[in-house]
């Protein structure tokens, strides 16, 4: 074992220092061959598997002290083996998170304790045990590199003396070299097989996949990005503590008909991650997949749009490769891609001036080429892909950004036109794809994006661009008056184009502009101010008023005391903080609190407003857009309510002016996604002001009031208080507006949560919303059906709502709906055509439609919500159907299929399973078949679980797989009987009735009752036999007998 380690495992560094193991498929299966050889041990080998070894193994587990059970002794956070070796120190000790384990034996049950993390654990004592032979056995069996006589010398020993010791330190290294030519036998073949990915690979598949990525309903992927755009000199793009797993670099890529992909590119191959973490710029950098060979076959797995959509692109591809020269020359003359440390663009106001003729021209040739492909070339996303390279830029750290700013604002005045722009390009998408954000900011910025390129690469500029280069050297060099006479010529213009935009943006206005928020100028500042609020709703342009130091001056502007200006800065932070860069800046320099200030105003409620109030009240609107635009963060939520904002917003709920009430709504709905919010709009009274507004005239206003009571409601009380201010009733009026998919969206959603509640649903029944919903089963966006079949798989709870559904022809479109791919619509959609198959008149209808067919097909759903939801559906279809035995025969690899998930590591899974084959095997030839595909011992190999879920499923399975052949002894021989024992000390009456008839039928076979007695089930049952629950007394009772019975035959054969 020690050679195996040393050679063919795959270490994070060299020779025998303290590296790790990497997470690679060969040492897995490395650590998997270990693990079932340590597992058998005891079994094969006992007198070995009793052998103290020299010294403990020792490491750092994450195993707690409450998974042991019988054989140990636990005492607060110490856990020792009842067996002990003969200087009586016990073979098992756990001190708070450091185990020490003394013999195979003890390794053995350790394993077996561990269930799912039983990897974990072998990993981590083979790191912290680097040669473990010489722990086992002692430091002269230690592994030797090169010729080894030690062998040799251990035979002449053991025939000299005849030691018992040395005799099993022998076998014991046999065995163990016999496993490390097994192990280094197996890694040459998995080596053979193993093709290591490397930087340029990666990068060549990459840019080869962006080439054919878009919106376009041809292209094979909406987008492709790299979560970090910085290189490193060996070409990977993770970060070094990273790089040491074998990890290059890691991807967000977005198919067409699924969720967002988070993939990890190794050099071991390609797989899943589990995606950024929430308030964490960082992402989960565990495996959540199987490791594929590279990009696309990965994607082939995941997306069939990607596998049909190949498939047509693939002539693209050979068959016209003049594009691809146009493409490759376009690369060499565009500085974005070129691999040198300068900033892109980076060049000087007089080189631009010297060469703008020439560059002129070539850029015409450049364009004029670039726009010659067909269609085709455009829809595949090609002639823009050079542009999208400079465009796309991960999360950097803070400092280094703020970093970027100080630099550009030095050189502010003299900075080429070009220079700022690609600051602000380089974060633009990434910003908004990891960020938690309302309607679809990064969406919203991707479009604006597209526009920003076609404008660079167009000569022909109108008018108002080279108006804005003129009034540009007056704003830079003027006196305090000759700027605010360009200030207010530069308003003048159409701000809310474009190409005014850009044109302030290219011409170094920009900088000019944030310079004079730093003034003591106020109508400088206040024109400044009004020119940045107009053209920071361009994406471009948000991003370099965050690199160039504008949002920490507005900031300290919130202090000022002129009230105009304070609502500009605020309305611009508003605008700028849209990315998650900005809006940490906001948080960082203290503007959340300053932000929360300007909510502070005496005139709420009022009716009529004097001119003081009405500006107290802009102020206090301006500066809740602001915290709207603020809140999409984790963080800032949390800054919100730590400088008092909740009570301050609860205030301006009560007003009834909507255009202040839209963004305090907006600001509430963000903030409700976290329980310490949700609790504090409840407790504050806004529930009512939320109902309230739900009659609103403005449709955004409802939408934002309805999403706040979709998040609020998850909780019971807050369910209940929507009822009793009567807020039922307008969300089933709001289902009428079907055109406005947003406000449906939410509509939907808060009708959903609030029917988890019995008495709301009574309600909605009452105010008709249920045929409501069963009418928009159809041509909705997938947002919005996830809700709708949501609320419904709530209402179908109760018997007489599936007979509306029934009645009003809901099923059909539900039957249907099982056919889609997204994740969130599947488990909503099992769970009420599940629901639905409770009546035997519906069952007929989603049997004639072939729906438990699409049930049973969705258990092969690779999400283990999707299979879990499935499975309970399938039960009351089994329950309900006429000839329920004969369904389920007929699925082709059916019954296969559902054993096959007992091997799942998602305890829902399990348990739902269970549920389903206690279904399948009362009928008798199912179950004949199932015992067939050896589902009794993958049943047994559960039986060690907590999960009372899962316990009670898993005992009404046993009982029922006991009818057939010798299953009851095949459930004792697999050690499914002392575990079920242990059951009976839970505290869920449903548990015990379930283990009750299981332990029952168990007990008829002799040795399964000699099981029972020794681990105390007598005692436990006799207390049992008192309860109300006639089904749990008669199945206590009647183990109870079987077990005398036996008792009784075994003393009148001993004693006649």
């Amino acid at each position: 074992m020690g050679v195996a380690l040393a050679r063919a495992a795959q270490w994070t560094a060299a020779g025998s220092g303290t590296g790790t193991l990497e997470i690679t498929p060969l040492n897995e299966s490395l650590l998997n061959q270990i693990i079932k050889f340590v597992e058998d041990f005891s079994a094969r080998h006992p007198r070995e598997a009793a052998f103290v070894f020299r010294e403990p193994l020792e490491w750092k587990t994450r195993l707690g002290c409450s998974v042991f059970e019988e054989g140990y002794e636990i005492n607060e956070a110490t856990v020792q083996s009842e067996a002990k070796g003969k200087d009586g120190q016990p073979l098992l000790l756990l001190t708070a998170s450091t185990l020490r384990v003394r013999s195979f034996d003890q390794l053995s049950c350790l394993l077996q304790i561990a269930m799912e993390e039983k990897l974990k654990e072998a990993q981590a004592c083979l790191e912290a045990n680097r040669d473990p032979i010489v722990k086992i056995l002692g430091p002269e069996y230690g592994t030797v590199e090169g010729e080894d006589m030690f062998m040799l010398n251990l035979l002449d020993k053991v025939k000299k003396d005849d030691d018992p010791e040395t005799e099993m330190k022998m076998k014991i290294f046999l065995l163990l070299h016999q496993l490390d030519l097994q192990l280094l036998n197996n890694s040459l073949k998995h080596i053979s097989q193993d093709v290591r990915l490397n930087p340029a690979a990666i990068n060549n598949e990459v840019n080869l996949l962006k080439n054919f990525s878009g919106k376009g309903e041809d292209t094979v992927l909406e987008s492709l990005e790299y979560t970090s755009d910085y290189t490193f000199s060996n070409g990977c793009r993770a970060p070094p503590w990273r790089q040491v797993h074998g990890e290059i670099c890691y991807l967000v890529i977005k198919p067409h008909d699924t969720d967002p992909l988070y993939v990890t590119c190794s050099t071991a191959g390609v797989f899943l991650n589990g995606g950024e973490l929430k308030g964490k710029d960082d992402i989960d950098y565990e495996r959540k997949s199987d490791v594929y060979k590279d990009i696309v076959t990965f994607l082939r797995e995941r997306s069939p749009r990607f596998v049909e959509s190949m498939s047509k692109q693939e002539y693209i591809f050979f068959k016209e490769p003049t594009y691809e020269k146009n493409y490759q020359h376009m690369e060499v003359v565009d500085p974005k891609v070129s691999g040198q440390s300068q900033n892109l663009y980076d060049f000087t106001e007089k080189n631009v001036c010297e060469k703008a003729k020439s560059s002129a021209t070539r850029r015409r040739s450049i364009d004029k080429k670039k726009l010659e492909p067909s269609m085709k070339w455009k829809n595949t996303g090609l002639s823009a892909s050079h542009s999208d390279k400079a465009a796309k830029k991960g999360t950097e750290e803070e400092g280094r950004s703020s970093t970027v700013s100080l630099q550009i604002k030095k050189k502010a005045s003299g900075m080429s036109s070009e220079s700022v722009k690609i600051q602000p390009a380089s974060k633009c998408k990434t910003s908004g794809r990891f960020e938690d954000i309302s309607e679809s900011s990064s969406e919203t910025e991707e479009d604006e994006e597209q526009p920003v390129r076609h404008q660079e690469g167009n000569t022909d500029l109108p008018s108002e661009y080279w108006g804005i280069q003129k009034l540009a050297k007056y704003l830079k060099g003027g006196n305090p008056t000759a700027t605010v006479i360009a200030l207010c010529s530069m308003k003048d213009f159409n701000l809310a184009q474009e190409t005014c935009q850009l044109a302030i943006r290219d011409t170094g206005c920009l900088e000019v502009l944030i310079n004079l928020l730093d003034t003591e100028e106020i109508k400088c500042q206040i024109g400044s101010l009004k020119i940045l609020k107009e053209i920071s709703q361009n994406t471009l342009i948000r991003h370099a008023i965050a690199y160039l130091g504008g949002l920490q001056i507005m900031v300290k502007i919130l202090d000022s005391p002129d009230k105009v200006l304070k609502c500009l800065a605020a309305e611009t932070i508003a605008n700028v903080a849209r990315f998650k860069e900005a809006r940490r800046t906001v948080r960082q320099h203290g503007g959340i609190k300053r932000l929360v200030g300007l909510l502070e105003c005496v005139s709420v409620g009022s009716i009529s407003l004097t001119p003081y109030q009405a500006k107290d009240t802009e102020i206090a609107r301006c500066g809740a857009l602001a915290l709207w635009s603020c809140s999409k963060s984790i963080k800032n939520k949390e800054a919100i309510r730590k400088a008092g904002g909740i009570p301050l917003l609860a205030r301006w709920l009560k007003c009834s002016r909507a255009n202040i009430l839209t963004p305090v709504v907006g600001t509430l709905q963000e903030c409700a996604s976290e329980p310490s919010y949700r609790l504090a709009i409840r407790t504050e009274g806004m529930i009512e002001n939320l109902v309230k507004n739900l009659s609103s005239d403005h449709e955004e206003l409802q939408m934002h009031c309805a999403s706040a009571i979709f998040k609020c409601a998850e909780d019971k009380e807050t369910r209940d208080l929507v009822r009793q201010h009567g807020g039922l009733q307008p969300l089933s009026v709001l289902l009428g507006n079907s055109e406005n998919k947003q406000l449906l969206a939410a509509v939907t959603g808060a009708i959903w949560k609030c029917a988890i509640s019995g008495e709301n649903v009574s309600k909605f029944r009452e105010y008709k919303a249920i045929e409501a919903l069963v009418g928009l089963l159809t041509d909705q966006p997938e947002e919005v059906l996830v809700n709708i079949v949501g609320a419904l798989g709530e209402c179908c709870q109760e018997p007489i709502n599936r007979t509306i559904i029934r009645k009003c022809g809901g099923i059909p479109p539900l039957v249907k709906l099982l056919t889609r791919t997204d994740q969130a619509l599947l488990v909503n959609v099992t769970k009420a055509v599940g629901a639905c198959a409770r009546e035997p008149e519906n069952m007929m209808i989603i049997d004639r439609l072939d729906g438990v067919r699409l049930l049973w097909s969705l258990l092969k759903n690779p999400n283990p919500d999707v299979q879990a939801s499935a499975a309970w559906a399938i039960c009351p279809c089994i329950e309900n159907a006429k000839d329920a035995g004969e369904m389920v025969r007929s699925f082709v690899g059916g019954l296969e299929l559902i054993v096959n998930l007992l091997k799942s590591k998602n305890k829902e899974v399990l348990a739902s399973v269970c549920a389903a084959i206690t279904n399948i095997a009362k009928d008798e030839e199912n179950l004949a078949v199932i015992t067939d595909h050896g589902v009794i011992p993958l049943l047994s190999k559960l039986a060690n679980t907590n999960n009372d879920k899962l316990r009670r499923h898993l005992a009404e399975a046993i009982s029922h797989c006991c009818m057939w052949g010798s299953n009851r002894v095949t459930f004792g021989e697999t050690k499914a009987v002392a575990p079920l024992v242990r059951y009976l000390k839970s505290n869920d009456p449903s548990v015990h009735r379930a283990t009750a008839q299981a332990l029952y039928q168990l007990s008829e076979d002799p040795n399964n009752c000699i099981t029972m007695h020794e681990n105390g089930v007598v005692k436990l049952l006799l207390a049992m036999v008192g309860s109300t629950d006639e089904t749990l007394q008669e199945a206590a009772a009647g183990c109870i007998a079987n077990i005398r019975r036996l008792a009784l035959a075994t003393e009148k054969a001993k004693y006649g």
